[in-house]
């Protein structure tokens, strides 16, 4: 399968829109936003967890990185807030399912292979004080992509021009960008020599990006 799959493109989804499409697993559905292979995929996706559900246990044989959306993530590590950052890379395992029900944003096989840095963050924690109305926390940075959330009051300014690509997940609230206002769950990816400029609507947002990864997406080896 493959979908939004040319990185050379500008790409907005508002995933509120799409239906759920179901999974292998009973009470596990997904939102798929980008995805070049099948049920072993480089992926991007919204997936949610019903009340009691679970996945079968497995090995990120090309890492997993996350964020809860809503509700509670579980495995046998923990519980994972609304607000976790998470980051599983190459040879983790784990059973992941959620007493209560959540929604996550996650990315598969998009590490470096030999990337072996497992943590989570509460991201409001990471936030630094902010500047112009706009204050960011750095995630995750290495030698190919910076991982960010920033808050936003209404009105500011978010620009990057990184290079290497930019993604973007509007958490909360709503931006505008190029004539696009994008909201709740909205997600937009930028290919390597485009940059960002968004403004926060009257709300204010919360906003999650990662930059410089796209010259380095490719399926992944099986």
């Amino acid at each position: 399968m493959e979908l939004n799959a040319d990185f050379r493109e500008r790409v907005v989804v508002h995933s509120d829109q799409l239906e759920w499409n179901a999974s292998p697993m009973p009470g596990v559905d997904r939102r798929m936003l980008d995805r070049i292979g099948g049920e072993v995929a480089r992926a991007t996706s919204i997936v949610r967890y019903a009340p009691n559900s679970k996945f079968s246990a497995h090995t990120h044989t090309g890492g997993e990185e996350f964020i809860v959306l809503d509700g509670v993530f579980q495995d046998e590590h923990g519980d994972f807030p609304e607000g976790t950052y998470v980051r599983n890379p190459p040879t983790t395992s784990h059973t992941p399912g959620s007493e209560l029900g959540c929604i996550i944003f996650v990315k598969l096989w998009q590490f470096d292979m030999d990337d072996r840095n497992q943590f989570r963050k509460d991201m409001a924690a990471e936030l630094k004080a902010p500047i112009d109305g706009v204050a960011t926390a750095v995630l995750h940075k290495d030698s190919r992509e910076t991982v960010t959330y920033s808050h936003l009051d209404a009105g500011a300014l978010l620009v990057n021009a990184d290079a290497g690509g930019i993604e973007v997940l509007i958490i909360a609230g709503t931006v505008s960008v190029d004539g696009d206002t994008l909201g709740k769950h909205a997600w937009l990816r930028l290919p390597e020599g485009q940059s960002l400029t968004a403004v926060a609507g009257e709300d204010g947002a919360k906003v999650w990006m990662k930059t410089g990864h796209l010259p380095d997406a490719k399926p992944p080896s099986i």
